[in-house]
């Protein structure tokens, strides 16, 4: 896709989401289907179904993906997906590789510790970007914001947003 192409595409959706911002409010959800005999959880994906379980650091074999694993794996994605489509916008010839690390103390995870000591979730995560091409420094500086700024799982990440529990149920 090239930066025409693209307009294209975004330019009928800004100009509806201007005319009427109530329309950009989307809701996304995910759901998942509960292993009735493995400690697992089955994630519809749109493309595929992926089987979650525990970590090998909290008693997993490691055949399931972990839900640590699966976050990153967004933000990864996202930011990946944000910064090829800032580089198409402002036309900026860049290719590379996007990875992101997360520290993890699962001695929390497993209710090991005193609160506070060991804190469930991750401590810190790092988003790596190695890129190469011909974009100049100050572009790579550019896209490197854009993508910080525009980023929905990075800047969900980063921002915090309240999050609830909802318990309901259906008859069996």
């Amino acid at each position: 896709m090239d930066r025409e192409q693209l307009r294209a595409a975004q330019n009928p959706i800004k100009a509806r989401y201007r005319q009427r911002p109530e329309a950009a409010l989307v809701m996304l959800a995910a759901e998942g289907q509960l292993d009735e005999q493995e400690v697992a959880c089955s994630v519809a994906t749109g493309r595929a179904l992926v089987e979650a379980g525990l970590h090998p650091a909290t008693g997993g074999s490691g055949a399931l993906a972990c839900s640590g694993d699966m976050l990153l794996q967004a933000l990864v994605a996202c930011a990946g997906v944000t910064l090829r489509s800032v580089a198409t916008s402002l036309e900026i010839p860049v290719s590379g590789t996007v990875r992101a690390e997360g520290d993890l103390d699962f001695r929390g995870t497993l209710g090991l510790v005193r609160d506070g000591e060991a804190p469930v979730g991750f401590r810190a995560i790092r988003l790596i970007f190695d890129l190469w091409g011909e974009a100049s420094e100050e572009q790579v500086a550019t896209l490197l914001r854009l993508t910080e700024r525009y980023c929905v799982v990075y800047q969900t990440l980063a921002r915090g947003v309240p999050v609830s529990v909802v318990a309901g149920s259906r008859d069996a």
